[in-house]
């Protein structure tokens, strides 16, 4: 009978862990309804009444991540204690980029400086304390090591929140930058950085560090900041550290992201970006990644998406890519991005 009990009891406690958890494994996997054709049909809510929490819609169902490249990557990452926001914030795109999806090549966006932030985002699953661990001085090395052997030609770096080191971190992620240019020249360096409170000389050190992309998020529109973001983070110090980056290199490119949970009052933040000259522009929807989170106000449909993505074309972004499944660091984007940074600097020489 005990070992009954034990076994009921670990099985309620499983079940309670599950009921924690937001979309799972299952709620990814392409099913019939998640063919194109039948996106119309759907008859599920996209708008949440109270105490209500929304299915997953149709077009939010992605494939099983599988295959050589996955499962390389994976490993690789391990060996080198290194970790990725692609894990870590529960991204459903991690089986086309890890897996090389069509093209064949794959991508990760390696996140720095562990993986515990400072910070605590109402929409954001990774690990937050007030004290993280210390910085591994061997990162850089590491992750510059790791990407020379997985043979990439563009890469993200991203990091957690560091309020708790003087620079936020900075001097860390500009080593990093000039580790893997060091390695490989020719490789494509797109960094996603914190606003490091708003620390302008710390945004200076990574924008000098030889990269090629200055991202950083604003996340959601001006009316939604204090509901969304952590306290100690708004738009006004969002829109700095992206004025500052490209006032301190001009020939970079700016970027940041939105996750819609309503496509309401998006066009005058999308107005306050251009005239930041933020030239790259992503839109996804935001997905609750557990039941403790920010619960999801409205699924937005595909057809809405591509309206925001015309919009964006017609503002003045160099490049806009709008859709449901897309994130801030989305593989398509980065092919793109590269090609255009290449042509850039073809044009100069």
């Amino acid at each position: 009978k005990q070992t009954i009990y034990r076994s009921s009891q670990t099985q309620k406690d499983r079940k309670k862990e599950l009921s924690d958890d937001g979309p799972g494994l299952q709620d990814f996997i392409s099913g019939e309804l998640s063919e194109k054709n039948n996106w119309e049909e759907y008859r599920g809510n996209l708008k949440r009444q109270k105490g209500e929490r929304l299915r997953l819609p149709p077009w939010l169902k992605t494939e099983i991540p599988i295959g050589k490249n996955y499962n390389k990557l994976k490993n690789t990452l391990r060996d080198l204690n290194l970790h990725t926001v692609c894990e870590e914030a529960r991204c459903p795109n991690i089986g086309e980029c890890w897996g090389g999806g069509e093209h064949g090549t794959a991508t990760a966006t390696i996140m720095l400086m562990g993986d515990t932030c400072t910070r605590g985002c109402r929409f954001c699953s990774v690990k937050t304390a007030r004290q993280p661990s210390p910085l591994d001085p061997d990162e850089p090395y590491n992750t510059a090591k790791a990407i020379a052997a997985w043979g990439l030609d563009y890469v993200v770096l991203t990091s957690v929140d560091r309020d708790d080191i003087a620079d936020g971190g900075a001097e860390h992620f500009a080593k990093t930058v000039s580790n893997l240019k060091e390695r490989k020249s020719q490789i494509m360096v797109e960094c996603l950085t914190p606003d490091f409170r708003g620390d302008l000389a710390a945004v200076e050190k990574i924008a000098q560090s030889g990269l090629d992309v200055y991202a950083h998020n604003v996340e959601t529109v001006r009316e939604l900041q204090r509901h969304v973001r952590d306290p100690r983070a708004n738009i006004d110090q969002s829109l700095n550290v992206l004025r500052h980056a490209k006032a301190v290199k001009p020939d970079i490119l700016t970027k940041t992201s939105i996750m819609l949970e309503t496509d309401r009052q998006i066009y005058n933040t999308l107005t306050e970006l251009r005239e930041a000259g933020v030239d790259c522009l992503t839109l996804g929807q935001y997905m609750q990644p557990t039941k403790r989170h920010l619960k999801v106000e409205e699924y937005v449909t595909p057809e809405r998406f591509v309206h925001w993505e015309e919009v964006g074309k017609e503002m003045g972004f160099v490049y806009t890519a709008s859709g449901p499944l897309v994130r801030s660091s989305y593989k398509a984007g980065e092919f793109f991005l590269k090609n255009l940074l290449e042509k850039r600097k073809a044009a100069t020489e």
